[in-house]
């Protein structure tokens, strides 16, 4: 029987309580799967940053490597100024882990609400592959004359063909192993971002020429926004860069029902990958018990699938899809359900 090491990293605000209800279902699952696993939680996060002026030490990232997989509930902290934990905790892990994909499944559930007028889940399923560690996020540029009149300021994209290549790979592999429509669409600027979608969109047609059975197909970024609200159904995989793929997994999340139901993956497929509702850590509902466990669970799910739990990852998806069919959750958004936080993670883990 296999068993598994688990990194947990509750996090802040509503982190911990989210957190709670996915390691309840993983409880269930590893029981109906059999396989073992240890839980170490690690106390990083606002609180732990105001008590000891520490966002994430050395020694934990040592740790981190040797984990079969890290899950997250949170990072943010009304006191802490913005940046600071996310810069010293989420991209310090993805950059120094080189989680180099960020993984955002897009899927709308049964009785889920989407804005979207006329489209249903049968419409609403794609998966968005973002690159993770290169880009505008790497933080290559700076300040000339600052705090005067003449300031400028100047934030560099930096894309190497190793980066974007990896990235495109991961997504063609993906999209073959998804195997739906296999159909994978770039999604770029390649009108006004000469250079770095010159490089992207070579990549992309060079690496295609090995998968034969991908369809291929390329949109720039706004034209993709688009198409998510008129016609998602368009879309299988998606691939694109860390900023594109920051922006239009947001869109993703409102069409598939809100924050409280999108979960992502920062995947390192040679490493240790990190799973995470992707909604942040929603202070204002810290204790309350209202907040929508959902996206945990699916990152749960996520999580489970890439360290080759694959039959408990859909035993998970199923529970979600029955938790929802059965009526019982009202909304997605945080109050609103019908169930508390806990109840909703009890309902869930009873289908699993």
């Amino acid at each position: 029987m296999k068993n598994y090491k688990i990194g947990v990293i509750p996090g802040d605000g509503t982190g911990p309580e989210v957190v709670r209800e996915g390691l309840k279902v993983l409880e269930a699952v590893a029981q109906k799967a059999e396989f073992h696993y240890e839980t170490i939680v690690y106390p990083f996060g606002g609180e732990y940053y105001q008590k000891t002026g520490e966002t994430l030490p050395e020694s934990a990232l040592e740790e981190f490597r040797k984990l079969d997989a890290l899950y997250l509930g949170a990072i943010g902290h009304p006191e802490v100024k913005p940046g600071i934990l996310e810069q010293g905790i989420l991209l310090k892990i993805r950059f120094r882990l080189d989680q180099y994909i960020n993984l955002r499944p897009v899927k709308l559930y049964p009785n889920v609400w989407t804005p979207i007028k006329d489209k249903g889940p049968e419409d609403i399923d794609f998966v968005v592959v973002r690159e993770n560690t290169e880009g505008l996020y790497v933080g290559a540029g700076g300040f000339l004359r600052k705090g005067t009149p003449d300031e400028v300021a100047i934030q560099e994209s930096v894309n190497t063909r190793r980066g974007v290549e990896r990235c495109i790979r991961f997504a063609f592999e993906y999209t073959r192993r998804r195997n739906k429509r296999k159909k994978l669409t770039l999604c770029g600027k390649t009108n006004v971002l000469t250079f770095a979608f010159d490089l992207w969109e070579r990549t992309f047609y060079e690496v295609a020429k090995e998968y034969p059975d991908i369809q291929t197909d390329y949109a720039h970024v706004d034209a993709t926004t688009m198409w998510m609200v008129k016609n998602p159904e368009w879309f299988d995989v998606i691939v694109t860069d860390n900023m594109f793929g920051d922006i239009i997994t947001d869109l993703g999340a409102m069409i598939q029902g809100g924050m409280g139901i999108a979960a992502g993956g920062n995947i390192n497929p040679q490493g240790v990958s990190m799973f995470e509702p992707i909604g942040g850590s929603a202070p204002k509902y810290t204790g309350m018990n209202v907040i929508n466990p959902l996206a945990a669970i699916g990152a749960l799910a996520m999580l489970l699938d890439t360290i080759g739990e694959s039959e408990a990852s859909q035993m998970v998806e199923n529970a979600v899809i029955k938790a929802l069919e059965s009526g019982k959750i009202k909304s997605m958004s945080a109050g609103k359900m019908g169930l508390s936080t806990q109840e909703v993670g009890d309902l869930v883990a009873s289908w699993v």
